[in-house]
């Protein structure tokens, strides 16, 4: 963004997002007298029970966090942990949510802890008017591609499979875009060449690549008479990734209903991971969404590293 570009208010987008396991824990600290924990250890609150009201409170703050949170997005939380360890002179809150989804809960949980704190203070303030609320901070937060460490260092090529771009006719976009995305996840070598929708010059482009980390091809994967790349690269192939075939197509239906008929192809050629791609730059945007930087989990697999315990 330039300097002088203001941005725009409102809620992030994350309609590129894929889901994915989020969990966030939260806690937030409520100090008292020594007299006013040893009633609620006790059970003779004057209000009841403030623990146990405290914990659903939690509970539904977590779930309802957009309606106080506006630019909060709406999210489907699967479980929400409410614990509470009780001290000389205060009682900790501490949040665990959990959720699947494209965007993480660490509002939700913090949210539903400062809550529990809250209502901790309204039921006890009638027999201790020192309570302080205070502390309120995240713990942890896992998921999403921020728990994804870089695989720096790779080389990468990518080929593009245009009649239009190969004579000059056209600028080569969905390219470019690809290079700029491996470059942004850690490529420290990109070559690009472009070829027309022959076998002959794309085979010829396989072979010659042959032996970079990632070998990405763009266009010809659609089903007219000039589509002809899938067929071409299947060959070459030694091992088909049908997970990673399947999440292109899957992330790009949700958006554009004829990604239905993309014949993306993925799949190990030696020690080279290679992808076919769809040729508009959406289609590119969409896989490069869809797959990295997952996928390259798959790079030190194929020069003998396991997996992590």
């Amino acid at each position: 963004m330039a300097d002088n570009q203001v941005p725009k208010p409102g809620m992030r987008d994350i309609s590129h997002k894929s889901n994915s396991y989020r969990v966030a824990t939260a806690r937030a600290v409520v100090r008292m007298s020594a007299e006013t924990v040893e009633i609620v250890r006790a059970g003779r609150a004057p209000k009841g029970d403030p623990i146990a009201v405290a914990r659903v409170a939690a509970t539904q703050a977590a779930k309802n966090t957009p309606d106080f949170i506006p630019y909060c997005h709406p999210i489907p939380i699967d479980h929400v942990l409410v614990e509470f360890e009780m001290r000389d002179t205060e009682i900790e809150c501490s949040v665990t949510v959990k959720a699947v989804y494209r965007t993480g809960v660490e509002v939700e949980a913090m949210a539903a802890a400062a809550v529990a704190a809250l209502n901790l203070y309204d039921l006890l303030k009638p027999v201790d008017e020192s309570i302080t609320i205070c502390d309120i901070r995240l713990i942890e937060k896992r998921g999403g591609k921020s728990d994804w460490g870089s695989v720096d260092g790779f080389t990468a090529a990518v080929v593009t499979v245009s009649d239009g771009c190969s004579r000059g006719e056209r600028e080569d976009v969905s390219g470019r875009i690809l290079a700029d995305e491996l470059e942004s996840i850690g490529a420290v070598s990109i070559e690009r060449k472009l070829v027309p929708d022959e076998g002959e010059d794309i085979a010829g482009a396989v072979r010659e690549l042959a032996g970079v980390d990632v070998l990405l091809l763009t266009g010809g994967t659609g089903v007219g008479p000039r589509d002809v790349t899938p067929q071409t690269v299947e060959p070459f192939l030694e091992l088909r990734l049908a997970g990673v075939e399947e999440q292109i197509r899957r992330y790009g239906q949700e958006r554009v209903g004829t990604a239905m008929l993309s014949r993306s192809v993925a799949g190990v050629m030696g020690k080279t991971l290679v992808i076919c791609l769809p040729g508009s730059p959406g289609a590119c945007r969409d896989a490069m969404q869809a797959v990295f930087p997952h996928v390259l989990h798959a790079l030190p697999m194929l020069t003998g590293g396991g997996h992590e315990d």
